[in-house]
């Protein structure tokens, strides 16, 4: 690395705090009764309990979503052995991993012992501590040795994910290779530069998805692996062929698969022509390959290329995988990782790439999508679908092959609850979608050529939410969807509406928009352009006329602007004064929705009152019950200044109308989420636990707060989400993902099934 990389790279381990972990309890520990449950007296009953029944510790501590990444340091990266400490940066890098693409909780542990046997009784020594160990770079034939006996010995699952994970995405890669190219597993061949304990469980997974041992050569830094090499380690008695080949250019002529796990610049370009027609060259070594991609693309332009670099297409990256089958592993409570799992989690991988690639990935990787084909033949390290593919394989194998403790009973509900790793807006909306699925209105989308709005569409076809209708050039249209790799078909899942070919759409339009703003100013030739140019306007017109139930506008542009552009054309709903907007944001600590954060500079009292019940009808049909809290500077009559009179006088009139209302105010914004510092202002409060819904004075006051709190956390956000529409309208703000215009597309559909009520 440069000097400019190294740098940064300590920095970034150095500062603000040393290391990349930290320990965050999981129960409150504020009052004198916190102590006495987390410690003594109380910590004896689940003791006793454990020691009754072992397995209940997965219940009662967190054993049963802790990991332990173990290492001695013998074979670190590609740093060689460098010790146990040395290798610790890696090892928190790993935890780090887990956390952050599944979930798991981590331990690094660095073992300072080199002697096989002392680090087995070491290891083995810690199984009542974790629900799972992951082992890391340790060198081989050592390793092959340590996971065997580990395995034998522990009854939870041992993966040492140098060897399996990277053979684990290698075979996604050569199952998904043999499509793309039409060959078939058990007639290609394959030459592995490298004979290590990676290129060795490479060859096992090949052979268990149908590859044939005659057709594997294996080759390392003496030659070629065969039968009577002298001095031939015994780990590689099985792989040893039957021939007078003695190099690797003496065993490539025809080869189909190039397998690389061994050193940079090993593969030669002068050698590339002796490869077969259309080869897969997987080029591992790192960070420098075996041979440079450019190189191949000049020689061998027919070749399917793969590295380890994240810099080039299909980086084969373990995180694809090691999280995934941990999350799944331990969700059953395995007892160990079996062949027939990791076989489970190479199919799941290779299913995973013949789908789209979502907007996060897109964004991820520069903002360009990748589409199954030479190019993407492993899905991207940063794809959060994943955990909603490999962990569920993994989970069912383990029951299949009976190793699993606690099978999952509904599997539904299983992959409800992964979705809380994908998108943490799954469990909220879950009521809402399925409110949306029943009714099925038409959406009309404002902005049909945005990528993220087809990315969106495409998640609202799949999902069944809604009839998708598109506001654009067909062309153009037609033209994105393709270049997105995306399903969507024209005239069978979306419509589209373009009024460039639609002429008497067009006239139908402009005519009831013309007697809508005739006589705001608006004369004939400038409604025209509205109808024609502005997509708000034309979205809104079709909602106004009956074409569509629902609208999701926006995302681009001024979103005030947009607001206007709608606001004359769609009429309030029946007896609302004013029309408000609602944003939750979903945290760890759960949902937080803030009104009126896009709307309304200052409301009255009333108009506080009005937003309050109607944010509180929303959030019902989230299917949470309502907690208010009315926010102030003043804390429950502290003060008499004019904004805290108003949201007094606001909490009167929410009571008399909704007597039922878990509501209270005016407090302090830390009063509304700590129960205990609310009760110390006013131990009567009516409000009690945690407030969901915080009302505000004032827009300032609102989206200040809402800003403030979605920047300091991975929050979600749901909306703004407009109310007191007569029919469920929707602006987007420019920074929403397409993640966030189908949660708000979700809202629209919940919406109008409950107006068609």
């Amino acid at each position: 690395m440069d000097e400019t990389l190294r740098k940064a790279a300590l920095d970034y381990h150095r500062y603000p705090r040393p290391g990349k972990l930290a320990i965050t309890a999981t129960k409150r520990m504020e009052t004198s009764r916190d102590l006495a449950l987390a410690y003594s007296p109380g910590v004896a009953a689940p003791c006793e309990l454990i020691k009754e029944d072992p397995d209940s510790s997965f219940d009662l501590t967190s054993r049963g979503n802790l990991v332990a990444v173990i290492t001695n340091g013998t074979a670190v990266l590609g740093l060689g052995n460098i010790g146990a400490l040395a290798g610790k940066p890696v090892m928190e890098g790993k935890a780090v991993l887990f956390k952050k693409f599944a979930g798991i909780d981590s331990f690094d542990i660095e073992i300072d012992e080199q002697d096989p046997e002392k680090f087995i009784e070491t290891v083995a020594r810690l199984e009542p501590s974790f629900g799972g160990i992951n082992l890391e770079d340790i060198k081989a034939p050592e390793c092959f040795r340590i996971e065997q006996v580990l395995r034998e010995k522990m009854n939870i699952p041992v993966f040492h994910d140098d060897q399996h994970g990277t053979a684990i995405i290698v075979g996604a890669a050569v199952l998904n290779t043999m499509t793309v190219l039409n060959k078939k597993i058990e007639e290609v061949k394959i030459v592995t530069s490298g004979a290590g304990a990676a290129a060795l469980s490479c060859v096992n997974i090949l052979k268990a998805l149908g590859a044939s041992p005659e057709n594997i050569t294996m080759t390392d830094r003496e030659g070629v692996v065969y039968k009577g090499r002298p001095n031939l380690d015994p780990t590689l008695e099985d792989v040893a062929r039957e021939t007078n080949a003695r190099s690797l250019p003496d065993v490539l002529p025809g080869a189909d698969i190039f397998l690389g796990l061994s050193a940079p610049r090993v593969l030669k370009e002068e050698w590339l022509h002796l490869l077969g027609e259309r080869p897969l060259i997987l080029a591992l070594a790192n960070p420098e390959p075996e041979i440079m991609p450019e190189i191949v693309q000049r020689v061998r332009p027919d070749a399917i290329m793969a590295t380890g670099r994240s810099d080039f297409p299909n980086q084969v990256n373990n995180v694809i995988c090691f999280p995934f089958i941990f999350r799944g592993a331990l969700d059953v409570r395995a007892t160990a990782i079996t062949e027939g799992m990791k076989l489970a989690a190479v199919r799941a991988i290779a299913e995973l790439t013949h789908v789209e690639a979502s907007d996060v990935v897109a964004a991820a990787y520069g903002g360009k999508a990748p589409v199954f084909g030479p190019d993407y033949i492993i899905p991207k390290p940063f794809d959060p679908r994943l955990i909603l593919h490999v962990a569920p394989a993994v989970a069912q194998a383990a029951m299949d092959e009976g190793v699993a403790r606690k099978p999952i009973a509904d599997f539904e509900a299983y992959m409800h609850e992964l979705e809380r790793f994908v998108f943490r807006s799954g469990q909220l909306l879950r009521p809402v979608i399925e409110v949306a699925r029943k009714a099925k209105p038409r959406i009309v989308y404002a902005e049909g050529e945005d990528e993220r709005t087809l990315r969106a569409v495409q998640s609202v076809v799949d999902d069944g939410l809604a009839k998708p209708i598109l506001i654009g050039k067909t062309e153009a249209v037609t033209a994105r969807i393709q270049s997105l790799g995306l399903r969507l078909r024209p005239g069978q899942d979306v419509q589209i509406v373009d009024l460039e070919q639609d002429t008497a759409l067009f006239e139908q339009l402009l005519a009831a928009y013309s007697k809508r703003v005739g006589r705001r100013g608006t004369p004939p030739d400038a409604a025209a352009r509205h109808v024609r140019k502005r997509p708000t306007v034309t979205a809104a017109m079709l909602l106004e006329q009956g074409a569509a139930d629902a609208a999701i506008c926006g995302g681009t542009g001024d979103w005030w602007r947009q607001f206007q552009y709608a606001l004359p054309i769609v009429p309030r709903s029946t007896g609302s004064g004013r029309v408000f907007a609602l944003t939750a944001l979903i945290l760890q600590a759960g949902p937080l929705f803030f009104c009126d954060t896009h709307v309304n500079v200052d409301p009255s009292a009333e108009e506080v009152a009005e937003m309050t019940l109607m944010a509180a009808e929303t959030v019902r049909h989230f299917g949470l019950p309502p907690k208010v809290a009315l926010l102030s500077h003043s804390n429950f009559g502290a003060s008499n200044s004019p904004s805290a009179k108003k949201m007094r006088k606001a909490l009167g009139l929410i009571r008399a109308r909704d007597p039922e209302l878990e509501v209270d105010g005016e407090m302090h914004a830390d009063a509304a989420l700590a129960e205990q510092i609310r009760h110390q202002a006013l131990p009567d409060s009516t409000l009690t636990g945690t407030a969901n819904l915080l009302i505000f004075p004032n827009i300032d006051a609102a989206n200040i707060a809402y800003n403030l709190v979605k920047a300091t956390g991975e929050a979600v956000t749901v909306g703004p989400m407009l109310l007191g529409l007569e029919k469920p309208l929707h602006i987007a703000v420019p920074s929403t993902t397409a993640r966030g215009i189908t949660n708000l597309s979700a809202v629209a559909a919940m919406q109008a099934a409950l107006a068609a009520k």
